[in-house]
């Protein structure tokens, strides 16, 4: 579904990613780790359209995307959370995810300004769809409140159920666990595990929680320093040395 081609991307003199190659295919959850400033963010950013690799070839589902604006790739079935939540905070959480759900929508500007029965046939069919996502993510009792006054984990949810409202084929989730205490890191893999098995929305995921990572994934891939250091099953990755070394340091390892 996802390939990336000896991707790299350098910032002046830097490499922030340094050919790297991975692949995502239908219906896996891929997890992709690292420590802090291993190039992992800057990944999803050239895949998703908001950075422009220095070389290298990004391909969804054998169509090249690299270049494309953010909202073309989303058109065509990718959709991202950030690892800073970035919501509209001032809006209602029912808001947040009908602006998702905007970019199916058939709607001409002119029938909106008209309020045409056609739009607001389509604008009720949105509003419905986007309680139906709020109510997947446990936030419907929550539809009308302003998103920036939600509880940190809920304001999680609710990024996800907005990037769902795209009808995404690939699902790129950034540090979604990132912190959540334990019960909540637990509902959130269980969700993410309802979503990749119920939907049938392929997920590729950066998590710093090993234990949720390795939990969910099919497969990962690690990074450091803009590098890929090794890739494969949870129980081959756990136990690869230099993942360790990356991780902890020679001495702790010892």
């Amino acid at each position: 579904m996802l390939e990336c081609e000896r991707v790299s991307v350098a910032f002046g003199g830097l490499l922030a990613v340094d050919d790297v190659s991975f692949a995502v295919a239908e219906g896996e959850i891929v997890g992709l780790i690292g420590p802090n400033g291993a190039g992992k963010t800057t990944l999803f950013n050239v895949i998703t359209g908001f950075l422009r690799a220095t070389a290298g070839r990004v391909r969804f589902r054998g169509n090249p995307i690299g270049g494309e604006r953010p909202d073309r790739i989303t058109a065509r079935g990718i959709a991202r959370t950030f690892q800073n939540i970035r919501l509209f905070r001032g809006m209602s959480a029912l808001e947040n995810v009908v602006i998702g759900r905007h970019l199916r929508t058939r709607a001409t500007l002119l029938e909106a300004v008209l309020a045409a029965p056609a739009h607001r046939t389509e604008e009720a069919r949105v509003r419905t769809r986007a309680r139906e996502l709020l109510d997947l993510v446990g936030l419907g009792p929550r539809a009308h409140e302003p998103a920036g006054a939600l509880p940190y984990g809920d304001q999680r949810r609710l990024e996800i159920a907005r990037a769902l409202a795209t009808e995404p084929r690939l699902l790129l989730l950034d540090e979604p666990a990132a912190g959540m205490n334990n019960e909540e890191k637990e509902d959130m893999a269980r969700f993410i595990l309802d979503v990749n098995e119920e939907r049938g929305t392929s997920i590729l995921m950066i998590e710093h929680d090993l234990g949720v990572v390795m939990d969910l994934s099919h497969r990962i891939y690690v990074l450091n320093f803009g590098r890929k250091i090794a890739e494969g099953l949870p129980e081959e990755v756990r136990g690869n040395r230099e993942v360790q070394l990356a991780y902890v340091g020679g001495e702790a390892v010892a």
